[in-house]
């Protein structure tokens, strides 16, 4: 993907170094857009390896409203583990457990999950509960029967519980667009913060997915995602990987199925989506800082 690279060097080219949350730093800029034809290909980086899996399985919990890791860390997905530990370790319950061993606890002993596994009413819920709102179901009756418009909005960003978030939401609303034929749906994403080498491979990905799931089941084919950011950053240790990942030379994308019988968004199941033809450089290590 060219346009991420595009990003990256921009970043490096234009950026300020600042302090932030976590104390690691980072070199930012503040406004930054582009767009990206779903047509042309599936959008998953092929500079280095971007585990699909787990942006598949970690959208369908979003979809289905779920806001506890248990079932992601018994599918084997990390991207969530740090934060409920870091609430863990603030806990009574907190016997100098490690990473490690939180997660063991959240995979065997339910119980234990249901305490210190859930992050609060993050991405999962604002899509399904917005204050007694099913933002999802709403926005695809909506792109269905009042297809031109302006009001196809998903917003992440509750303010009356923003607080009670292991993290609050840094991708925080999506619009929608349907073209003058009816035929394709395109998507905006407002991205607040964007951590560029480790979170944003995994949310152009996820938004991507997300707007042909939803496009399928509207009757529309996917056209453009388009990615606006606010803060964009790359975190001062993740400078050695990034002239890494710039060294490489993108592949051709790999392409995406669905499965044409499902037209519930909350039908899809990991066997209904199938990315083929996707043919990474190694995957490159790096930190994520909490």
């Amino acid at each position: 993907m060219i346009e991420y690279h595009a990003l990256l060097e921009h970043i490096l080219r234009e950026g300020e170094k600042r302090p932030d949350r976590t104390s690691t730093g980072t070199i930012s800029v503040f406004g930054y857009q582009f767009r990206v034809d779903l047509r042309k290909g599936f959008p998953l980086l092929t500079t280095k390896k971007v585990h699909f899996k787990s942006v598949m399985l970690e959208l369908l919990w979003f979809i289905s409203g779920n806001t506890n890791i248990r079932p992601l860390v018994l599918n084997g997905v990390r991207i969530w583990n740090e934060w409920p530990y870091e609430r863990f370790t603030k806990s009574t319950d907190y016997n100098g457990e490690s990473l490690d061993t939180f997660i063991e606890r959240i995979k065997n002993d339910e119980a234990f999950a249901f305490k210190h596994g859930d992050l609060g009413p993050v991405y999962g819920k604002q899509w399904r509960d917005f204050n007694g709102v099913d933002q999802l179901m709403q926005l695809i009756d909506s792109l269905k029967h009042h297809p031109f418009s302006r009001r196809h909005i998903l917003s992440a960003w509750n303010p009356a519980e923003v607080d009670q978030m292991a993290l609050p939401p840094c991708h925080v609303l999506m619009q929608f667009y349907v073209s003058a034929d009816r035929k394709y749906l395109s998507c905006q994403l407002y991205q607040r913060s964007a951590d560029v080498f480790l979170g944003v491979p995994f949310n152009i990905a996820s938004y991507a997915l997300l707007t042909h799931m939803i496009a399928q089941v509207c009757g529309y084919e996917a056209k453009d995602f388009v990615h606006t950011f606010g803060d964009v950053h790359i975190y001062n240790d993740h400078l050695e990987q990034v002239k890494i990942q710039l060294s490489r030379k993108p592949k051709p994308l790999p392409t995406l199925k669905l499965n044409p019988a499902i037209t519930d968004i909350t039908a899809f199941t990991p066997a209904d989506i199938v990315l083929e033809g996707y043919d990474p450089d190694p995957l490159i290590p790096a930190k994520v800082s909490v």
